[in-house]
């Protein structure tokens, strides 16, 4: 196996995404999604990179690449169809120790970036090691249709009870019993069908009394 799979944490860090075109615009759009502080670096930007730099979602430096802009970066995207200019982005990551993805170049990457299907925080990735980007679309598109947003939901709501749980003192080891006993009950259909009351049900038989979708999602809720 070439590459070690693994969940990125970019909240609030560094990123470099040099070219502004469609490609990079979809960077940009992803990394921003997961919390990145993210700069573009291209003498020619996408009309929504422009939008996204007014409304001061990114810093957007409208002019050529300088090894210097990889200074402070965690990761840097190249997403430019100039190969001289990637595989200087490359050699500069290498130089500083980041993480470095070159768009449709894997020969010149340390690391690679999946076809990825996203419900709320659940997250599915297909990753061919960069030998067909088509087939892990293909891929992606079919889990789209078998995994709907009840996966979401039900992800959300089973947060919502860990944390309850936690809140009374109960013992992680304990947890595991319960959270397959709600799956085995067929929790996940009964979020897909929406029926509050067949989930207070279930959860009451499990859990016990106290538990319900409506008060864990309320708890859940940020406080004003």
């Amino acid at each position: 196996m070439r590459y070690y799979p693994i969940n990125l944490d970019i909240q609030g860090r560094p990123c470099l995404v040099v070219g502004g075109g469609r490609v990079g615009a979809r960077k940009v759009k992803t990394l921003l999604q997961c919390g990145g502080a993210v700069t573009v670096v291209s003498p020619e930007a996408t009309a929504g990179l422009a939008t996204l730099a007014a409304d001061g979602q990114i810093v957007l430096k409208q002019r050529s690449y300088r090894s210097s802009d990889m200074e402070g970066q965690f990761l840097v995207i190249g997403a430019t169809d100039d190969e001289a200019l990637n595989r200087r982005i490359h050699a500069d990551a290498e130089r500083f120790h980041i993480l470095c993805n070159i768009a449709d170049r894997p020969a010149i990457c340390n690391f690679t970036l999946p076809a990825i299907v996203r419900r709320g925080d659940f997250m599915m990735a297909v990753s061919t090691a960069g030998k067909s980007p088509a087939f892990a679309k293909h891929i992606r598109q079919r889990l789209e249709s078998e995994f709907g947003p009840e996966y979401g939901t039900l992800l959300e709501l089973m947060g919502a009870i860990r944390t309850k749980l936690l809140a009374e003192a109960h013992a992680p080891e304990a947890h595991k019993p319960l959270f397959e006993a709600l799956i085995a009950g067929d929790l996940l259909n009964r979020v897909k069908d929406g029926k509050t009351d067949r989930i207070d049900q279930l959860l009451a038989h499990v859990l016990g009394p106290g538990f319900t979708v409506d008060q864990l999602m309320a708890d859940r809720a940020p406080k004003e």
